[in-house]
């Protein structure tokens, strides 16, 4: 008879800056190694998503709002955690914690702080789950960016010194550089932008396959203008959000042009899309000069016209995670279910060489079942 093997079960959710779902995973951390045993996914009401999007920038009665928002995000996540444990058959009682992130809407580390919208204790109220949550705050008190939060489970999960890096495509785009010291930073735009200007002019949340910006063309002149920004030359450790990357700094950039006529809207989702390409590009080439294979994860990778355009304009070979085993669509939520099992083990997931903070932190924050 086979000894019995002992299990650790961690939930991870991830709702990111593309503010389109919630994302959940339920997997088994024993021993070092990841098995997946269920995933669940649910798109966030329409009401919720435009809230999340408002409360980015400054507007009334924000207090509130934002308390209420946390509450409907969370019973999302509540639904998902149900969703996991009917899929894999396992009681909550079976779980050892959840790793639940949140919505960021403000992320200034400059200024020493960073806010994301959840509400860990409701969480674990509806779930009878040990949660953990506020991974960027700890990071941040220590000097830090507080992000990206990836990187070490990058590295545990696809290994060190191995001539690769890790490309998260979600609303932000964030490279890992899994050399010895780990290293990592956002690199600007993923999504994000190329999301807020269809759902501005097309009612779309997003451009499926990339199809309305493969019928356009990119702008040279726009294009110039929106790599002229400042934050693109900072040198890492760096990383931002829809504080910088919004759609008011994307018309300051068109208004300013010297054109005749507006640009057709098709031509600025094109252009969005040389951005992230390039300045994901740049970034590579600058920082990870020795990649010999850049993995790719996130909602990104679902879109052909993206990746065929990285794949053309990266200089070392591109492919998903899924040839490593690993879903791209999980690899964050899987992310937060292995921080959540570090926070608990007393492991420092924070890393200065990735944030720049002035020594390494334990993530999270407890929220007993």
């Amino acid at each position: 008879m086979a000894p019995h093997r002992a299990t650790e079960p961690y939930i991870g959710l991830m709702s990111g800056t593309s503010t389109d779902g919630v994302d959940g995973v339920l997997a088994d951390l024993a021993g070092g190694s990841i098995r997946l045993l269920a995933r669940a996914s649910r798109a966030l009401p329409d009401e919720l998503r435009r809230e999340l999007l408002a409360l980015n920038t400054p507007g009334p009665d924000e207090l509130a709002r934002a308390a209420n928002a946390a509450n409907a995000l969370t019973d999302c996540y509540a639904d998902v955690v149900h969703d996991l444990l009917a899929c894999a058959k396992l009681p909550a009682s079976a779980v050892r914690a959840i790793g639940a992130h949140g919505q960021t809407v403000r992320h200034a580390p400059e200024s020493g702080y960073t806010l994301q919208i959840n509400a860990p204790a409701r969480l674990a109220e509806r779930t009878g789950i040990a949660v953990v949550a506020d991974f960027r705050s700890r990071d941040v008190a220590a000097g830090g960016q507080g992000a990206p939060l990836v990187p070490a489970f990058h590295a545990a999960c696809f290994g060190c010194g191995t001539g690769r890096a890790v490309l998260n495509l979600g609303g932000i785009a964030n490279l890992t550089v899994l050399d010895d010291p780990v290293r990592g930073f956002d690199t600007g735009p993923a999504n994000m932008l190329m999301d807020a200007w269809i759902q501005r002019h097309q009612g779309l949340a997003y451009d499926r396959d990339g199809a309305w910006a493969a019928q356009g063309s990119c702008h040279d002149a726009l294009l110039t203008a929106l790599l002229n920004e400042p934050w693109f030359a900072m040198s890492p450790p760096k990383s931002t959000g829809r504080d910088l990357f919004s759609l008011a700094w994307l018309d300051d950039r068109i208004n300013r042009l010297p054109c005749s006529k507006p640009l057709p809207a098709v031509d600025v989702q094109a252009t969005l899309l040389r951005l992230s390409v390039d300045t994901i590009a740049s970034a590579v080439r600058q920082h990870a000069p020795g990649a010999q294979e850049i993995l790719a994860c996130g909602g990104g990778v679902r879109n052909p016209v993206f990746m065929n355009a990285l794949a053309r304009a990266l200089p070392c070979r591109l492919s998903s995670t899924d040839a490593c085993g690993v879903p791209a669509q999980d690899v964050e939520a899987l992310a937060f279910a292995w921080l959540a099992q570090a926070h608990l083990q007393g492991h420092a997931a924070c890393l200065p060489a990735v944030t720049g903070a002035r020594h390494a932190t334990i993530a999270g924050c407890l929220y007993p079942a």
